[in-house]
C-alpha cells in the first residue's frame, strides 16, 4: 500500500508565517530585553544580531532543506542523513515532547492573567499589590511541594489544550489558517504598547539603554554564551519543529530566501520586545528592575510597571490586558509547532495517520502537564526548562551539526538550499564553515559554560532538592538521549508482527 500523500502549505507565505511563528516566542517577549538589560543594552543586541547570522541563519537553512528533501519529520530526516545519528532526532523529538508539557502550563498561566490583570484597575501606584497577583492566582509554593490544583490554572490549561489541539488538528492546513491571525496580531500589540511606552518620559533613557553599545561589555563572556543561546532557542532549531514544518514545503520553495526572512522576522519582534520593555520601564523608572528571568519579568516585576503607568486604574488594567493577549497570541504558536513537530515524527516513523497521533500526543502531554499546575509546579518548570534548554538542547545541537557536517556531506546540503534560488544564495563557504566548525565549537563552549556554573559557581545543585533535580534534570536528559534506543526497539518488535520501515534515501536532484 502507498503511502498517503503529504500535506503541504497553500503558500509561501503560510509557511513563513508559521515558522515565524513558531520562532517568536516568549522567549523573545521577555528573555531577550532581561538579557539585553543585563549586558549593557546595545552591546548585547550587536553580538546577538552577529550570532544570528553566523550560527542561527545555517542551522535553520540546515534543518528545514534536509527536510524538504526528504519530506520526513525529525527522527527519519537524520536517518536519511546518517542511519547511526537517527537517535539525534529522536532526542530532538523527545526534548520537544518534555519541553510543550512545561510550556502549555506558561501558556495557560498567560491565559489566566489576561483576566488577573483586571485586578490592577485597584492597585494604581500599589506595586507591591501587583508583584504578587501571579503568586496569589496560582497560590505557587515557589518549592516542591503542595501538590493541590488551583482550579482558575486547571481551566486555563484545559482551556491552552483545546486551543493549541484546534491549531494543529489537520496539520499544514489548520495550521496555515491561524497563523494569519496570530503572527501579525502580536506585532500589532507590540506596536501599540511601544507607542505608548515611546510616548512617556523617561522613556528615552530606557531606549538609550537598549540601543546604545558600551564597548567594555565585550569582554565579559557571559555576554557572548548569552547571545548564542538567546539565537539558538529562539528560533525553534533542533527541536524537531522546522523539520515537520520543512516537510510541507513544495519542491519549488525557496529555502535560503525563506529561511533568511524568518531569521530577520524573529529578530525584529526581539527588538520591538526591547523597545516596549525599555522604553516601559524607563518611563516609571523602574529601569534597574528589568530581569533576565522571564518568569519574573512577565508575572512579577512588569505588573509592578504596569499599575505605575498612569492613574486612571481601569487604562492600566486593559494595559495590563493588552500585555497578556500579546503573550498569548506569541505563544499559542510556538506551543502548537513543538506538539506539531513531536506528531509528525512519530506518524512518519510508524506510519500512523497524522490527526490521530497529534490528539494523542496532545493527550499524553496534557496529563503530564498537570503537574505544572499544582502549587508546586513552577518549580518543578524552573527545574525541567533549565535541564532541557541548558544541557539538553545544545547538545542536541552539537549532534545536528556532527552528522550533516562530519557524517554526512554539506555540499550535498548547500546544493539542496540553494536549489530555487538566483540571486539571493548562502554561500557555501560560510555553511561549511559554520556547521562543521563554528556551530559545534560554539555549542560547546556554551554548554561547558553551562556545566561550569551548574557545578562551580552553584556547587552542582540549581537551587532545590537533590532528589527533585535528579528526577526532572539529569533523569529527563538521559530519557531524551535513550528514546532512540527505545524507538529501535519498538520497531523491531513491530517487525515481528509485518512492519516494514519506509526507505528514506537522499536521491541525488538531477
Amino acid at each position: 500500500m502507498g503511502e498517503k500523500k503529504r500535506s503541504t502549505w497553500a503558500t509561501r507565505g503560510t509557511f513563513i508565517l508559521a515558522a515565524i511563528g513558531s520562532a517568536v516566542g516568549l522567549g523573545n517577549a521577555w528573555r531577550f530585553p532581561g538579557l539585553a538589560a543585563k549586558h549593557g543594552g546595545g552591546t548585547f543586541l550587536v553580538v546577538y544580531l552577529a550570532a544570528m547570522f553566523v550560527l542561527g541563519i545555517p542551522l535553520l537553512m540546515m534543518e528545514v532543506s534536509i527536510a524538504r528533501k526528504l519530506h520526513k519529520g525529525a527522527g527519519e530526516s537524520m536517518r536519511g542523513v546518517c542511519k547511526k545519528m537517527e537517535f539525534t532526532g529522536w532526542a530532538a523529538t523527545a526534548n520537544a515532547f518534555v519541553i510543550v508539557t512545561y510550556y502549555s502550563a506558561v501558556f495557560a498561566w498567560v491565559l489566566m492573567m489576561i483576566f488577573g490583570a483586571i485586578k490592577f484597575a485597584g492597585m494604581t501606584g500599589d506595586s507591591e499589590a501587583a508583584s504578587n497577583v501571579f503568586a496569589n492566582l496560582t497560590q505557587t509554593t515557589w518549592d516542591v511541594t503542595g501538590y493541590t490544583i488551583p482550579i482558575p490554572v486547571l481551566i486555563s490549561l484545559v482551556v491552552a489544550w483545546l486551543l493549541m489541539y484546534y491549531c494543529i488538528r489537520d496539520g499544514a492546513h489548520s495550521v496555515g489558517k491561524v497563523v494569519k491571525y496570530t503572527v501579525f496580531l502580536p506585532v500589532i500589540l507590540l506596536l501599540i504598547m511601544a507607542v505608548k511606552g515611546c510616548t512617556m518620559p523617561g522613556a528615552g533613557a530606557g531606549l538609550a539603554q537598549f540601543f546604545i553599545p558600551h564597548l567594555d561589555a565585550l569582554s565579559d563572556p557571559s555576554l557572548w554564551i548569552d547571545a548564542i543561546g538567546q539565537v539558538f532557542y529562539s528560533l525553534s532549531i533542533c527541536m524537531a519543529i522546522m523539520f515537520a514544518y520543512g516537510s510541507y514545503l513544495q519542491e519549488d520553495s525557496n529555502v535560503a530566501v525563506d529561511c533568511t526572512i524568518i531569521a530577520v522576522g524573529d529578530a525584529a519582534v526581539s527588538v520591538l520586545s526591547g523597545i516596549v520593555m525599555f522604553s516601559t520601564m524607563g518611563g516609571v523608572g523602574m529601569l534597574e528592575n528589568i530581569s533576565d528571568s522571564g518568569i519574573a519579568t512577565a508575572f512579577i516585576i512588569y505588573p509592578q510597571a504596569i499599575v505605575n503607568l498612569t492613574s486612571v486604574g481601569w487604562f492600566n488594567a486593559l494595559f495590563g490586558m493588552i500585555f497578556y493577549l500579546m503573550l498569548v497570541t506569541l505563544a499559542i504558536d510556538s506551543a502548537f509547532s513543538i506538539v506539531e513537530g513531536v506528531s509528525t515524527s512519530l506518524a512518519d516513523k510508524f506510519h500512523m495517520d497524522h490527526k490521530k497521533t497529534t490528539r494523542w500526543v496532545c493527550c499524553v502531554a496534557a496529563v503530564i502537564s498537570l503537574l505544572y499546575t499544582t502549587r508546586a509546579g513552577l518549580a518543578w518548570l524552573d527545574i525541567v526548562d533549565n535541564w532541557t534548554n541548558q544541557v539538553n538542547l545544545i547538545l542536541i545541537g552539537v549532534l545536528e551539526c556532527i552528522a550533516v557536517g562530519w557524517c554526512f556531506d554539506t555540499n550535498k546540503v548547500i546544493k539542496e538550499i540553494n536549489r530555487n534560488t538566483t540571486g539571493y544564495r548562502m554561500p557555501a563557504g560560510w555553511f561549511h564553515i559554520s556547521i562543521k566548525y563554528i556551530s559545534p565549537i560554539l555549542l560547546v563552549i556554551l554548554f561547558c559554560w553551562n556545566m561550569y556554573s551548574l557545578f562551580v559557581l552553584k556547587g552542582g545543585v540549581y537551587g532545590y532538592a537533590v532528589w527533585a533535580e535528579f528526577l526532572a534534570g539529569w533523569l529527563v536528559s538521559i530519557l531524551v538521549f535513550t528514546s532512540g534506543i527505545w524507538i529501535r526497539l519498538i520497531v523491531k518488535k513491530k517487525e515481528k508482527n509485518g512492519f516494514v520501515e519506509s526507505e528514506v534515501v537522499w536521491e541525488e536532484t538531477k
